[in-house]
Formats: C-alpha cells, structure tokens, sequence
C-alpha cells in the first residue's frame, strides 16, 4: 500500500480546557492528535510541544505501527512532561515516513458539547 502523507507537521493552535462537564473518559475534554500511517513501516515520530511564554517541551515519541492509526490524547502525554491545562500551546511533529495528522479538540466545559477538528498543516 501507499504511504500517504508528510513527514513534517504542525498543528498551530492547541489549549486543553482546565476541566469538564463529564466523568465518561470519552466526554472528557481533552485535544488529540489522529495520525495515519497508510505504508508499510512503523512510523516513528518526535513531537514537540511550543508554548508563548517558555521553552519548549519534549521531545516526546510516539509510535504508529504500519497500515495503522493512532489517536494520541494530548492529555495523556506524560514524558518528559505533562502539557499544562488552560494554556496555549502548538506542536510539531517528525516522522520518519510520511503519515496523515488530523487535530481534534472536544470541550466538554459546558453540557453542550463543542467538537473542533481539522487537518494539521503538512510540510516536508
């Protein structure tokens, strides 16, 4: 099969609400990234983490199996940091084989539920 996709990745807008209106892991607010790997080797990924007033974080790895899909919760990242809730971020991602990203946001901080999500803007 094909390798679809860009090695290169950026996803300039990011925040992970500080908290939710739900206890269900699945309503719970929280921002992922879903990547797909078409080809037919693991993709081996670095991403780092941009912030407005600090450093930057990572990098952290992230792994996606050949003719496989990963839907990475940003809250979930833990080494070598945690993201901080109620702040502004972006990422970039490397891979070492091309890979499609999507970004999506769920914010459950009200009981009517907002779903974002949109296509990270891909570079090679």
């Amino acid at each position: 099969m094909k390798a679809l996709g860009k090695r290169a990745w950026a996803i300039a807008e990011g925040y992970l609400p500080p908290y939710s209106n739900a206890d269900a892991p699945d309503l719970v607010s929280h921002e992922a990234a879903c990547i797909l790997n078409t080809g037919d080797d693991d993709a081996h990924i670095e991403l780092h983490i941009f912030f407005k007033d600090r450093a930057p974080a990572g990098p952290y790895h992230i792994i996606v199996p050949a003719m496989r899909t990963l839907h990475m919760r940003f809250n979930d990242l833990r080494e070598p940091e945690a993201i901080p809730v109620g702040t502004e971020y972006a990422s970039y991602f490397e891979s070492d084989v091309p890979v499609v990203i999507q970004h999506t946001r769920l914010d459950s901080r009200q009981s009517e539920l907002a779903l974002v999500t949109t296509v990270a803007f891909g570079s090679d």
